[in-house]
């Protein structure tokens, strides 16, 4: 499973696409509305004070604004920070100098899955999101797939601006923001990288008046940089645990936690759970060959997750030993009694053993994956209609 990317703040992104020589306007990072003001100082304001997030909108939730005077900026950083913004919390701003916009553009990079190569996008409707221009005005994105051997050649750059429709005196100017854009993302390991607006100033000149950068997660280990600069949020707390213990987790919107031996099966485990009228709360693969302590682990991280009000277990013994998992289980129900009901389905290697060790425990267990998908489904929904019942009481 590939996990979520590791995304960069605006200031993070842009100060890499300054070190590549592309155009990025003079800022400043600020925790508190004095240090804004004093930045608003050293740049000489007007300045843009803006919400660093990791979320896309921030202008339209008022997390961007203009400040004329150092003063403004004092009043535009208390009034953005603590701020939530799509259920994130502002903790610092960028202070930026205010660009003199002519017009602006959108440029930016990504992986095009079907074509297996990365796509070069550029359109003259900057400041949109790029996924509403696709949709109402597809004719306005110029694309280009570059070689990857070969990077982004001059000529390549040039035609997107000449197809995007990029005024003649700057097409060579954006033309060279887009080779070295390329060459970022391809030195990054990025899987998205975008500056969204790029802007054409009122003297000719463009500067990159937004910067996102995401990293493939799984490049980390050599990216050691960009490595130091990944946030961890509450909600990805548990996949960065699960990480660390060498096991793979993503987390889901529904209440019935899922544990499986080998991506294939937890898939097939998911489907099973949404056929039998459910949703799983995660995809969790302990591997194969899965010992006691992290069985152990794994439901453990499961549990954790609040929304969670039944706990599926479908193992299919290879290397993984249906033994070993039982123990991993009954040491978790001695040291944590599970808040909610636990089915298990056993198969396979030292599986009748397993379930030998599971005699007696608290838990349901069940021959096949359909039959336990069912359980687990039914006892999630009784779980859930207990807990409503009860808060309606309070």
């Amino acid at each position: 499973m590939v996990g979520p990317p590791v995304k960069l703040h605006e200031y993070q992104a842009k100060s890499v696409l300054a070190r590549a020589g592309i155009p990025v306007p003079p800022g400043k990072l600020a925790l508190t509305p004095d240090e804004a003001a004093s930045a608003a100082r050293e740049l000489a304001a007007p300045v843009a004070v803006k919400a660093q997030v990791h979320v896309g909108g921030r202008g339209k939730a008022g997390g961007i604004k203009l400040a004329r005077s150092p003063e403004e900026a004092h009043e535009a950083a208390r009034s953005i920070l603590g701020m939530d913004i799509k259920g994130l919390r502002v903790e610092k701003v960028y202070v930026e100098r205010a660009a003199k916009v002519r017009s602006e553009l959108y440029l930016g990079v990504t992986v095009d899955r079907d074509r297996r190569r990365p796509v070069v996008m550029l359109s003259t409707v900057g400041g949109m999101d790029i996924e509403q221009v696709a949709s109402e005005q597809p004719e306005k994105i110029a694309r280009g797939w570059p070689d990857p051997r070969l990077g982004l050649l001059p000529f390549e750059a040039r035609r997107l601006c000449f197809e995007a429709g990029v005024p003649p005196e700057q097409v060579n100017e954006v033309a060279g923001v887009a080779e070295k854009l390329y060459e970022v993302f391809r030195r990054t390991d990025a899987m998205l990288l975008e500056i969204n607006p790029l802007f054409i100033q009122e003297d000719g000149s463009v500067v990159a008046g937004d910067a996102k950068l995401d990293v493939d997660d799984n490049a980390l280990f050599r990216e050691t940089e960009l490595a130091k600069w990944k946030e961890v949020t509450a909600d990805e707390q548990l996949e960065e645990r699960a990480r660390q213990l060498g096991f793979s987790y993503v987390q889901l919107d529904g209440d019935v936690g899922v544990i499986g031996n080998g991506a294939g099966l937890v898939m097939s485990t998911l489907d099973a759970v949404r056929l039998a009228g459910g949703k799983a709360a995660n995809f969790l693969d302990v591997g194969g060959g899965a010992k006691e302590a992290v069985v152990k682990a794994a439901l453990e991280i499961v549990l954790s997750n609040a929304r969670v009000r039944s706990v599926l277990i479908n193992i299919f013994g290879g290397i993984t030993r249906g033994d070993e998992v039982a123990r991993g289980i009954i040491a978790v129900i001695k040291e944590h009694p599970p808040r909610v009901p636990l089915v298990i389905r056993l198969s396979g290697t030292e599986a009748e053993a397993g379930r030998k060790i599971l005699r007696g425990a608290p838990l349901v267990s069940r021959d096949t994956m359909d039959d336990a998908a069912a359980e687990a489904v039914r006892l999630a929904r009784e779980s859930r209609a207990g807990a409503e019942a009860v808060a309606k009481k309070k």
